[in-house]
Protein backbone atom coordinates (compact mmCIF):
# COMPACT_ATOMS: atom_id res chain seq x y z
CA UNK A 1 0.00 0.00 0.00
CA UNK A 2 2.58 2.17 1.27
CA UNK A 3 4.35 1.90 -2.36
CA UNK A 4 1.99 3.08 -4.44
CA UNK A 5 3.10 6.63 -3.36
CA UNK A 6 6.73 5.73 -4.00
CA UNK A 7 5.91 4.51 -7.35
CA UNK A 8 3.99 7.30 -8.56
CA UNK A 9 6.55 9.66 -7.62
CA UNK A 10 9.50 8.12 -9.06
CA UNK A 11 7.05 7.47 -12.40
CA UNK A 12 6.18 11.91 -11.94
CA UNK A 13 10.26 12.14 -11.59
CA UNK A 14 10.65 10.28 -14.40
CA UNK A 15 8.59 12.05 -16.85
CA UNK A 16 9.92 15.10 -15.58
CA UNK A 17 13.50 14.45 -16.31
CA UNK A 18 12.55 12.88 -19.48
CA UNK A 19 11.07 16.29 -20.81
CA UNK A 20 14.11 18.02 -19.62
CA UNK A 21 16.06 15.98 -21.53
CA UNK A 22 13.92 16.64 -24.69
CA UNK A 23 13.89 20.50 -24.21
CA UNK A 24 17.58 20.28 -24.23
CA UNK A 25 17.88 17.99 -27.22
CA UNK A 26 14.55 18.74 -29.54
CA UNK A 27 13.25 21.82 -28.17
CA UNK A 28 14.09 24.62 -30.28
CA UNK A 29 12.76 22.88 -33.33
CA UNK A 30 9.70 21.88 -32.16
CA UNK A 31 7.50 24.59 -33.14
CA UNK A 32 3.83 24.46 -34.67
CA UNK A 33 4.13 27.43 -37.94
CA UNK A 34 3.65 30.47 -36.57
CA UNK A 35 3.30 29.49 -33.08
CA UNK A 36 5.47 30.98 -30.35
CA UNK A 37 8.57 29.00 -29.83
CA UNK A 38 8.63 27.19 -26.48
CA UNK A 39 11.39 28.17 -25.01
CA UNK A 40 10.18 32.00 -25.34
CA UNK A 41 7.36 31.12 -22.77
CA UNK A 42 9.56 28.89 -20.76
CA UNK A 43 11.77 32.39 -20.14
CA UNK A 44 8.79 33.70 -18.89
CA UNK A 45 7.68 31.62 -16.87
CA UNK A 46 11.20 31.56 -15.29
CA UNK A 47 11.37 35.68 -14.85
CA UNK A 48 7.58 36.11 -13.79
CA UNK A 49 7.23 39.20 -11.51
CA UNK A 50 4.58 37.35 -9.27
CA UNK A 51 4.03 33.74 -8.09
CA UNK A 52 1.40 31.49 -9.27
CA UNK A 53 -1.56 30.68 -6.82
CA UNK A 54 -2.93 28.15 -8.06
CA UNK A 55 -6.34 25.66 -6.99
CA UNK A 56 -6.16 21.89 -7.39
CA UNK A 57 -9.86 20.56 -8.52
CA UNK A 58 -11.40 17.89 -10.26
CA UNK A 59 -14.48 18.18 -11.63
CA UNK A 60 -14.89 21.13 -10.59
CA UNK A 61 -14.33 20.44 -6.44
CA UNK A 62 -11.56 21.30 -4.50
CA UNK A 63 -8.78 18.65 -3.96
CA UNK A 64 -6.04 21.14 -2.74
CA UNK A 65 -3.55 24.04 -3.54
CA UNK A 66 -0.16 24.46 -4.72
CA UNK A 67 2.03 27.86 -5.37
CA UNK A 68 4.69 28.16 -7.99
CA UNK A 69 7.62 30.54 -7.49
CA UNK A 70 10.35 31.35 -9.65
CA UNK A 71 13.42 33.40 -8.94
CA UNK A 72 16.06 35.32 -10.80
CA UNK A 73 19.60 34.07 -9.42
CA UNK A 74 21.93 36.63 -9.49
CA UNK A 75 25.85 37.35 -8.27
CA UNK A 76 28.09 39.88 -7.90
CA UNK A 77 31.25 40.50 -10.48
CA UNK A 78 33.69 43.39 -9.67
CA UNK A 79 33.86 45.93 -12.42
CA UNK A 80 34.12 49.19 -12.87
CA UNK A 81 32.33 52.10 -12.40
CA UNK A 82 31.50 55.50 -14.07
CA UNK A 83 35.38 56.54 -13.12
CA UNK A 84 38.57 54.59 -13.92
CA UNK A 85 39.18 55.42 -9.99
CA UNK A 86 35.96 54.05 -8.49
CA UNK A 87 35.09 50.25 -8.53
CA UNK A 88 31.47 48.58 -7.42
CA UNK A 89 29.91 45.15 -7.66
CA UNK A 90 27.90 44.50 -10.75
CA UNK A 91 24.68 42.46 -10.89
CA UNK A 92 24.47 39.22 -13.62
CA UNK A 93 22.38 36.64 -13.90
CA UNK A 94 23.31 33.57 -12.60
CA UNK A 95 20.38 31.50 -13.74
CA UNK A 96 16.94 30.61 -11.99
CA UNK A 97 15.34 28.85 -9.70
CA UNK A 98 12.24 27.64 -9.47
CA UNK A 99 10.16 26.43 -6.22
CA UNK A 100 6.89 24.69 -6.60
CA UNK A 101 4.82 23.50 -2.92
CA UNK A 102 0.89 22.65 -1.90
CA UNK A 103 -0.35 19.62 -1.26
CA UNK A 104 -3.85 17.70 -2.07
CA UNK A 105 -6.17 15.12 -0.72
CA UNK A 106 -6.06 11.26 -1.28
CA UNK A 107 -9.93 10.07 -1.09
CA UNK A 108 -9.08 7.04 -1.45
CA UNK A 109 -6.67 6.85 2.09
CA UNK A 110 -8.22 9.75 3.30
CA UNK A 111 -4.79 11.48 3.54
CA UNK A 112 -3.29 14.37 2.56
CA UNK A 113 -0.57 14.13 0.28
CA UNK A 114 2.29 17.38 0.21
CA UNK A 115 4.78 18.04 -2.12
CA UNK A 116 7.79 20.21 -2.74
CA UNK A 117 10.00 20.82 -5.74
CA UNK A 118 12.63 22.88 -6.10
CA UNK A 119 14.51 23.48 -9.26
CA UNK A 120 17.74 25.28 -10.28
CA UNK A 121 18.55 26.12 -13.80
CA UNK A 122 21.38 27.72 -16.10
CA UNK A 123 20.91 31.00 -18.10
CA UNK A 124 20.56 28.32 -20.93
CA UNK A 125 17.72 27.14 -19.11
CA UNK A 126 19.18 23.63 -18.97
CA UNK A 127 18.50 22.07 -15.20
CA UNK A 128 21.55 22.07 -12.42
CA UNK A 129 19.89 20.50 -9.93
CA UNK A 130 16.61 19.17 -8.97
CA UNK A 131 15.13 18.03 -5.64
CA UNK A 132 11.19 16.48 -5.25
CA UNK A 133 10.51 15.94 -1.97
CA UNK A 134 6.32 14.51 -1.37
CA UNK A 135 5.09 13.05 2.49
CA UNK A 136 2.21 11.17 2.88
CA UNK A 137 2.50 10.80 6.75
CA UNK A 138 3.99 8.73 8.12
CA UNK A 139 6.37 8.65 4.87
CA UNK A 140 8.42 10.51 3.09
CA UNK A 141 9.75 10.40 -0.03
CA UNK A 142 12.84 12.32 -1.30
CA UNK A 143 14.52 12.36 -4.88
CA UNK A 144 17.67 14.60 -5.79
CA UNK A 145 19.62 14.66 -8.98
CA UNK A 146 22.52 17.11 -9.83
CA UNK A 147 23.46 16.64 -13.51
CA UNK A 148 27.02 17.32 -13.24
CA UNK A 149 26.99 14.15 -11.32
CA UNK A 150 24.47 12.30 -13.88
CA UNK A 151 22.86 10.55 -11.02
CA UNK A 152 20.07 10.41 -9.02
CA UNK A 153 19.19 9.93 -5.46
CA UNK A 154 15.99 8.08 -4.00
CA UNK A 155 15.20 8.27 -0.60
CA UNK A 156 12.37 6.61 1.54
CA UNK A 157 11.68 6.64 5.42
CA UNK A 158 8.70 5.76 7.27
CA UNK A 159 9.41 6.74 11.28
CA UNK A 160 12.54 5.51 12.16
CA UNK A 161 12.29 3.17 9.40
CA UNK A 162 15.07 4.40 6.55
CA UNK A 163 15.41 2.73 2.76
CA UNK A 164 18.34 4.72 -0.05
CA UNK A 165 19.47 4.16 -3.37
CA UNK A 166 21.31 5.68 -6.08
CA UNK A 167 21.27 4.98 -9.93
CA UNK A 168 22.28 6.81 -12.67
CA UNK A 169 20.75 8.77 -15.13
CA UNK A 170 21.53 6.27 -17.89
CA UNK A 171 18.92 3.94 -16.10
CA UNK A 172 16.08 6.37 -17.09
CA UNK A 173 16.00 4.36 -20.50
CA UNK A 174 15.50 1.30 -18.88
CA UNK A 175 12.07 1.78 -16.49
CA UNK A 176 11.45 -1.70 -15.90
CA UNK A 177 15.08 -2.51 -14.72
CA UNK A 178 14.92 0.91 -12.69
CA UNK A 179 11.35 -0.22 -10.84
CA UNK A 180 13.15 -4.11 -10.24
CA UNK A 181 16.35 -2.14 -8.19
CA UNK A 182 13.69 -0.57 -6.25
CA UNK A 183 11.44 -3.40 -5.33
CA UNK A 184 8.86 -2.39 -7.55
CA UNK A 185 8.65 -4.64 -10.18
CA UNK A 186 4.83 -5.64 -9.78
CA UNK A 187 4.19 -1.89 -11.56
CA UNK A 188 6.11 -2.73 -14.33
CA UNK A 189 2.92 -3.58 -15.80
CA UNK A 190 1.13 -0.42 -15.18
CA UNK A 191 4.03 1.63 -17.75
CA UNK A 192 2.71 -0.57 -20.79
CA UNK A 193 0.47 2.10 -21.56
CA UNK A 194 3.21 4.58 -21.80
CA UNK A 195 5.00 2.33 -24.49
CA UNK A 196 7.51 1.94 -21.38
CA UNK A 197 7.48 -1.62 -20.43
CA UNK A 198 10.32 -2.89 -22.59
CA UNK A 199 13.65 -3.29 -21.74
CA UNK A 200 14.41 0.55 -23.25
CA UNK A 201 12.53 3.15 -23.55
CA UNK A 202 12.55 6.14 -26.02
CA UNK A 203 13.43 9.33 -23.97
CA UNK A 204 11.05 11.36 -26.32
CA UNK A 205 8.43 9.19 -25.04
CA UNK A 206 6.05 10.44 -28.37
CA UNK A 207 5.88 14.20 -26.42
CA UNK A 208 5.66 17.10 -28.43
CA UNK A 209 5.14 20.20 -27.31
CA UNK A 210 3.44 23.59 -29.07
CA UNK A 211 3.74 27.07 -27.98
CA UNK A 212 1.19 29.97 -29.65
CA UNK A 213 -0.94 33.37 -29.02
CA UNK A 214 -3.91 32.66 -27.76
CA UNK A 215 -7.21 34.37 -25.42
CA UNK A 216 -8.42 33.54 -22.14
CA UNK A 217 -11.62 34.79 -20.94
CA UNK A 218 -11.45 36.44 -17.68
CA UNK A 219 -15.03 38.04 -16.73
CA UNK A 220 -16.33 39.65 -19.71
CA UNK A 221 -12.94 40.43 -21.03
CA UNK A 222 -10.79 37.93 -23.25
CA UNK A 223 -6.57 38.49 -22.53
CA UNK A 224 -4.38 37.71 -24.45
CA UNK A 225 -2.26 35.05 -23.23
CA UNK A 226 0.05 32.37 -24.39
CA UNK A 227 -1.37 28.51 -24.40
CA UNK A 228 0.77 25.80 -24.41
CA UNK A 229 0.11 22.29 -25.50
CA UNK A 230 2.04 18.89 -25.07
CA UNK A 231 0.88 15.38 -26.04
CA UNK A 232 2.28 12.16 -25.19
CA UNK A 233 1.84 9.26 -26.87
CA UNK A 234 -0.90 11.12 -28.71
CA UNK A 235 -3.42 10.46 -25.74
CA UNK A 236 -2.45 12.18 -22.36
CA UNK A 237 -2.95 15.76 -23.34
CA UNK A 238 -1.62 18.98 -20.97
CA UNK A 239 -2.89 22.42 -21.43
CA UNK A 240 -1.28 25.52 -20.32
CA UNK A 241 -2.74 29.29 -20.13
CA UNK A 242 0.26 31.21 -19.43
CA UNK A 243 0.24 35.14 -19.10
CA UNK A 244 2.67 37.29 -20.88
CA UNK A 245 4.58 38.18 -18.08
CA UNK A 246 4.75 34.45 -17.38
CA UNK A 247 2.06 33.71 -14.71
CA UNK A 248 0.41 30.21 -14.75
CA UNK A 249 -3.48 31.22 -15.16
CA UNK A 250 -5.05 27.68 -15.70
CA UNK A 251 -3.72 24.35 -16.50
CA UNK A 252 -5.66 21.21 -17.52
CA UNK A 253 -4.32 17.82 -16.48
CA UNK A 254 -5.75 14.37 -18.13
CA UNK A 255 -8.00 12.32 -15.59
CA UNK A 256 -10.37 15.75 -15.33
CA UNK A 257 -7.55 17.71 -12.80
CA UNK A 258 -7.19 21.24 -13.57
CA UNK A 259 -4.79 24.03 -11.76
CA UNK A 260 -6.88 27.51 -11.05
CA UNK A 261 -5.21 30.52 -10.85
CA UNK A 262 -6.97 31.41 -7.51
CA UNK A 263 -7.35 35.20 -9.08
CA UNK A 264 -9.80 33.48 -11.30
CA UNK A 265 -12.26 31.40 -9.05
CA UNK A 266 -14.84 33.29 -8.57
CA UNK A 267 -14.98 34.97 -11.65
Amino acid sequence: MWRSPAFYLVTAFWVLMNILLWRSEFGSDRHLGNSVPVEVVWQKILTAPDDSALEILKRGQKMGFCRWIPNIGEEFATGKAATDELEGMVRRLSGYNLNVEGNFLLPETRGRFRFEFKGQFATNQAWRELNLKAVLRPSVWEIHTVAAQQTINLKESEGESQWEHTFSIDELQNPRKMLGELGLEGFAGMLAPLGLSGSKSNLTLGLKWTAQHDFLKIGHSDVRVYRVQGSLLDRFRIIAWISLVGEIMRVELPYDIILLNDALVNI
